[in-house]
């Protein structure tokens, strides 16, 4: 594969001889293919329609500090995600036709009864139906995925802030749902979301961290105390000692945002050689470059 960028062509060698052959894209994607080195690049043929998916190689920016904290982001199935700040996520905030978390679950509900139904008729016409509607929920939640991570990614960078989330890895062995519960949890999206947020993040030079999930949603992040006490009912957080009350998942997500303070500050605590360790382990590392498409 040969490129020329002024012309906009590339050159590809295929088994019955090298075709040249014009490529379009994004303004912001033929900007960084014109300007940026190119790695490898995979030739995909989708719906009739030819793609080249290129890697380019990105500067490593500059980490700012999180002068002002950080910007703490709780995701569950109720809400997708519920930030700091009180933003409830997909909402208002977010553009597009997906009204909110409530139409968001109606709408999964509904292609789930639609797709059992054609499996259970099982004729040609079903299976047609079927292919067509392969992958539309996953777009969906991939879309949604992307639109939540670019707002905190926002909200962070303008704030001056951090972004902190849970460490969800492994979730679905150790929360216990009911059987009704199951098939939402096990098919819910943690991972996509917080590996979205963490890749824009880091293009942004904004600090990112997980932190433990444990009792986030039980704990008051005024006085400290944990308690089941303090959750009366699913989506409500009443403090037992000092009265605090508010949305159990926007408790949650400043509990997220002040571990993600305390453990930014462990992090690079002084060290005997004089710097802090994050700041020593970039320096004992060599630089690496981080991929884009």
């Amino acid at each position: 594969m040969s490129w020329n960028r002024d012309a906009r062509i590339v050159s590809l060698w295929t088994p019955t001889g090298r075709v040249t052959v014009p490529y379009t894209g994004r303004p912001e994607d033929l900007k960084a293919v014109e300007a940026l080195p190119i790695g490898e690049a995979d030739l995909l043929y989708r719906r009739g329609v030819w793609l080249l998916q290129v890697t380019v190689t990105l500067p490593r920016p500059h980490l700012r500090e999180p002068a002002n904290g950080f910007l703490g982001v709780d995701q569950g199935v109720a809400n997708l995600a519920v930030t700091s700040d009180g933003a409830v996520l997909p909402g208002t905030a977010l553009p597009g036709p997906i009204q909110g978390n409530g139409h968001v679950r109606a709408l999964r509900e509904r292609r789930h009864r639609q797709r059992r139904r054609l499996q259970k008729k099982g004729t040609p016409a079903a299976r047609r139906v079927l292919r067509r509607l392969s992958g539309r929920e996953h777009r969906m939640m991939t879309d949604l995925n992307h639109q939540i991570s670019k707002y905190v990614v926002r909200e962070a960078e303008r704030t001056g802030r951090g972004i902190a989330l849970e460490d969800l890895q492994g979730i679905r062995g150790r929360v216990r749902a009911h059987r009704l519960q199951r098939r939402t949890l096990h098919s819910w999206t943690f991972a996509q979301m917080i590996e979205f947020t963490r890749y824009k993040a880091a293009r942004a030079g904004i600090d990112f961290i997980l932190v433990d999930p444990a009792y986030t949603s039980q704990a008051c992040p005024e006085c400290g105390w944990t308690s089941r006490a303090n959750r009366p009912a699913r989506g409500r957080f009443v403090c037992t000692r000092c009265g605090l009350a508010g949305h159990a998942d926007h408790i949650a997500a400043r509990n997220i945002a002040q571990r993600g303070t305390a453990g930014r500050a462990v992090v690079n605590q002084p060290h005997a050689t004089g710097l802090p360790s994050a700041r020593r382990d970039r320096e004992s590392k060599p630089p690496a470059s981080a991929g884009g498409s």
